[in-house]
Formats: C-alpha cells, structure tokens, sequence
C-alpha cells in the first residue's frame, strides 16, 4: 500500500481511558493514557460504575489529545478503531458510542477490535521485524490464553484458563495478604524481599501435557497457607508468601508456553497483557527461550497494560483486509477471541 494509513485508536474496556494515533499499524504517533488508579485503590479494586462515569469525563479531552500530540486532525485520520468486547459493559459502550458517533460525524470507517488481539498486536509496535506465525501467551486481568498466531487476523486458541486468569489470582492472593489494589504490581514489589522458594505451592496442570490452566487451586492453598499459619499462631512473612506464590504462577506459565512453542514448531514467542509486564515472568521465560533457541518478544510495559495503541495496530490489520464495523456495533463484555 502506497499511502501511509493513519489509525485512532479508542480504548475503555476497564478504568484506563485511552485513545493514540498510529501510523500502518506499527509507528506510533501518540498514547494518551488516563489512568484511574488512584480513584479505584480506596476500593481495593474497579468499582464498573465509577469506572464508567469516569471515562465519560475523560474520553473527549484524551482524544483531543491524542490528535494534538500526534499533529494530525480528524481530517488526516483513515479510520477509528475501537475495543468493543471483551471487558466491563459500561466501560466498552462509553469509548463505543463515542468512536461511532465519530465515524458518523467524520464519515470515517469504524473497526471494532478486540481487546485479547490487541494485546497480542502491541508487540508489532515494539518488534517491527515480528512477523506471524507466532505463539503467544496472553497474561492479563481477565484472560490467560495461549494462542497460535496463524496470520494476522487468524487465531488458534491451544490453551487457556480453567478458572481463574493468572492476573485474577495476582490480585486475589495481593487482597489476602493485605496489600490492596492493583495487586500484581504490589505482589511483584513484596516478592523482591521473599524467597520464592520458602512454600512449596503447588503447579496445576504441569506435568499434563494439555496447554489448559488452572490457577483456583494455587490461589486456594494460598489461603489456607495464611488462614492455618492464623490460627496456630505461626509467623507469617509476607514477601515469601508472595515470592513463592510468584514462582508457582510463573513457572506454570513459563513451561506450558515453551510446550506450545514445540507443538508448533516455532522459534518464536510473543508476551502479551498486563501481567507481562512482571519481571520474574519477563526472566523466566527469557531463560527458557535462550535455553530452547526461541526468540522472545516483550513490549515495552505502557504497551502491555491497557492502552489504545495495540487498538490502533491491529485496527490498521483489520481495515486493509477490508473489515468495516456497522454503526449498529455493539458491546460484548465475554467476547472470545476467535479466528479461523
């Protein structure tokens, strides 16, 4: 393609009001990011309503933004792309309807997106050479998957949660031990002073050869770890607590990616998601792949949790092969990730 294609990208699947321009779905121009950390911490977590009230506040100063910062209008804009599904309902419809009434003032294209794909789409931003086919493991709040990454647009999901999603559990057990929200930043700060292999937690599904997860049982033994150490009066060390039941995760993580990596073949895995920005899963993986001659890719932390430049990319992706979403789109907070 001759002309360069410039992409807004919106995202508001939870309590980051996002929105970026990026140019042919690998340089970005702008991230703006408006985080609601410090509205949901006394919470100790997302609260969807206030989350929601939030983005309507935010969502048209950040755009705005976006433009600016990017030095582009509306005008030099090819299409908007936008997170319509998965995450929470409120949340998806602000930055939806905003996108389509949009596109309908501008009679600009609208491309949904999903949430899971952009996450996966945020390493073609930091790894202009990354080419599919790949395997990636996705890691978030909500979702664990390991999927093989045909093409662009194309999809085999070989693994995911039974349960709980790795970063479920991260906040979870963070909550347990009283460290509050967002847990999975201040679990991994905890597990800097632990020893993480003080408590034999236990690793679900290691040694079966499915590439499935189940964390419930981890997140579980955590628990009653902490409610019998209570009630017999034991001294309870809360970094190695949270080292140990880091290493369970990571481990678990780290083997199964590497047995999707020889199912397939490939040399190649891409991380993606929030929890991938956690620098024991970060090592552990990078030491299996040297150790397996597998190449990894990391995005760069902004671009692992929730922004709007990973929309922008894959939204590029979808609109030269020709996607257009009707007005008519609408919100799907369970929406899976699929593609043939």
């Amino acid at each position: 393609m001759d002309k360069d294609i410039y992409i807004l990208g919106i995202e508001s699947s939870c309590d980051e009001t996002a929105a970026a321009v990026v140019v042919n779905g690998r340089t970005v121009l702008s991230n703006i990011i408006a985080s609601q950390i410090n509205i949901h911490e006394k919470y100790g977590g997302v609260v969807p309503e206030i989350a929601s009230r939030n983005h309507i506040y935010n969502i048209s100063p950040v755009i705005d933004e976006a433009l600016q910062v990017a030095g582009v209008s509306l005008h030099d804009i090819d299409a908007i792309a936008v997170t319509y599904g998965p995450g929470l309902v409120g949340a998806l419809l602000v930055g939806l309807n905003y996108a389509k009434a949009l596109s309908y003032a501008s009679n600009k294209p609208l491309v949904g997106v999903n949430h899971i794909e952009g996450h996966i789409y945020a390493n073609f931003i930091c790894h202009k050479e990354l080419e599919p086919p790949f395997v990636s493991l996705v890691v978030s709040g909500g979702h664990t998957h390991l999927v093989y990454v045909k093409d662009y647009g194309k999809f085999e999901i070989m693994g995911r949660t039974k349960d709980d999603a790795a970063g479920e559990c991260f906040d979870k057990v963070a909550r347990a031990v009283g460290l509050g929200y967002p847990g999975g930043p201040k679990l991994e700060k905890a597990a800097l002073d632990g020893n993480p292999h003080a408590i034999e937690f236990p690793r679900a599904m290691l040694d079966d050869t499915s590439l499935d997860f189940s964390f419930s049982g981890l997140k579980s033994a955590v628990l009653n770890y902490l409610n019998k150490a209570e009630m017999t009066g034991e001294n309870i060390f809360i970094p190695d607590v949270c080292a140990s039941f880091q290493k369970s995760v990571t481990d678990v993580l780290a083997q199964k990616a590497l047995l999707a990596c020889k199912n397939k073949n490939s040399n190649k895995l891409a991380l993606a998601g929030g929890v991938s920005c956690n620098k024991a899963l970060r090592n552990e993986i990078l030491k299996i792949c040297t150790e397996n001659n597998i190449t990894l890719y990391m995005p760069e932390p902004i671009y692992c949790t929730d922004n709007a430049a990973m929309i922008a990319s894959c939204g590029y992706y979808e609109y030269i092969s020709g996607l257009r979403s009707p007005l008519s789109l609408n919100a799907y907070p369970n929406l899976e990730l699929t593609g043939a």
